[in-house]
């Protein structure tokens, strides 16, 4: 975990800067004076200093000898707005940055962000951003719109820290994948990453998932159970459909948030533990506070850094990206090479996909089962064929003769698939030889 150090002799400013710095997933040291700082300096390596220019015993700056004999990679120079010529002078003699009083917290962030993401071993942190461009994904989510690249840059942001994240967005588009990739890319990356869906677990047996019981706290605890709270330790916990978890305990989840301490069902001996919590939502948090159904501190302390997950359908040609990706998987678990027709791609654009990217994937998987060859329009649910993907209709009239009702639907079903030829005998059933002989004698040598 990455280690900061800040010095100021305005005590309640240094303990709120501390409390700040310790929710970005720091550990801190703080002092008063350059002589406390350099007491610190003999039994730490910060990873990033932020040092006030005026000090009692002399200036900030005075600490940058020892600042880069420890290897500190940022430093920090914090002022009121009168010192900021002394705080570009301080850029000057080694200083990396420098922030006025009161301090922007949202850049603060960013620096910290910065610092914990190179401690990971990232060369650059943009790096992940710029791979993710690059090949239209990052971790586990798959994407290259704008919408889902703004995803990533807040996540990548996010990652390194330990704030606690609120991920918004309909069902089906892909929140628990996105709390998995911010595990991913955080410093929790090797221990436990434990979903728990708080809609799917009986009231009456979610306080005991989350926190544990002792042997005997109720009929059936026949011995000792640990939460998700505890077998988490160390990682991340993500609580699915929050706004679930029955009210009275919501204030339970707080307290633990809060303190990091919890106590088993039952006990009385204090349990620490380390973890670090995303919760996730389909509703409207604002709406669930109104109803009733999200205590409205709790909200705050779980959207230190909200997410929103864009729906599918403003997501453009995510749509063609992700429904060859789920038809690529189905073709190599059996074998296959089955590729989607531009009839079934316009289809698919043109649905809008309340059900989102699981409704993507659901109706891929069923088009592959239905396809012989490759995957058109008639191999789509009705519901997504659409008016986009629907073969048109031939209509004859009684009285027509054979040949005639058999050009109209050799010239209907070519202008259908684009001209391509070989599709269009492919779907009448007769060889490309006979197709060409047909459009031969129609004169249509030269259509599409």
């Amino acid at each position: 975990m990455p280690h900061a150090l800040a010095v100021d002799d305005d005590a309640n400013f240094l303990n709120a800067l501390a409390e700040l710095i310790e929710a970005q997933g720091f550990t801190t040291t703080t002092a008063t004076t350059i002589h406390d700082a350099r007491e610190r300096l003999l039994h730490t390596r910060p990873d990033v200093a932020l040092i006030d220019l005026r000090l009692p015993d002399g200036s900030g700056l005075e600490l940058l000898r020892e600042l880069e004999r420890s290897n500190t990679s940022e430093v920090i120079v914090m002022t009121g707005h009168a010192d900021v010529d002394s705080a570009v002078e301080a850029l000057r003699v080694g200083a990396t940055d420098y922030l006025t009083k009161p301090l922007d917290v949202v850049r603060l962030k960013e620096i910290l962000a910065a610092v914990a993401h190179n401690q990971l071993g990232f060369t650059d942190a943009a790096s992940p951003l710029e791979e993710a461009r690059e090949n239209g994904r990052l971790g586990l989510l798959l994407g290259a719109s704008e919408e889902m690249f703004e995803v990533y840059r807040q996540l990548v942001r996010v990652a390194p820290t330990d704030a606690t994240v609120l991920v918004v967005g309909e069902s089906g588009t892909g929140k628990d994948l996105a709390s998995q990739t911010l595990h991913l890319l955080s410093g929790r990356a090797e221990a436990p990453f434990l979903p728990l869906n708080c809609g799917a677990i009986t009231p009456t047996l979610i306080e005991s998932e989350l926190f544990g019981h002792e042997r005997g706290s109720f009929t059936g605890a026949d011995k000792r159970h640990k939460g998700y709270f505890e077998r988490a330790h160390g990682g991340t916990l993500f609580l699915d459909e929050i706004t679930e978890m029955p009210y009275e305990l919501q204030v339970k989840l707080l307290r633990v948030l809060e303190t990091g301490r919890l106590v088993r069902i039952g006990g009385d001996q204090t349990v620490e533990v380390d973890v670090r919590v995303v919760a996730a939502t389909n509703r409207d948090p604002e709406a669930a506070i109104a109803e009733g159904k999200l205590r409205e501190d709790l909200f705050y302390r779980l959207s230190v850094f909200p997410i929103r997950m864009p729906p599918l359908r403003h997501r453009g040609d995510d749509v063609d990206l992700l429904a060859d990706h789920f038809l690529g998987l189905h073709n190599e678990a059996a074998g296959g090479e089955k590729e989607l027709a531009d009839d079934a791609r316009l289809a698919l654009r043109a649905h809008p996909w309340p059900g989102n990217v699981r409704e993507l994937k659901n109706v891929v998987h069923q088009a592959f089962i239905m396809a012989d060859g490759d995957v058109d329009a008639a191999c789509l649910p009705a519901r997504v064929r659409g008016a986009a993907g629907a073969p048109p209709r031939l209509g004859v009239d009684v009285g027509s003769s054979l040949a005639d009702a058999e050009r109209r639907l050799i010239l209907v079903t070519l202008e259908h698939h684009d001209g391509d030829r070989k599709k269009a005998a492919e779907v009448l059933g007769i060889s490309l030889e006979t197709l060409y002989n047909r459009l031969d004698s129609y004169g249509e040598e030269g259509a599409g």
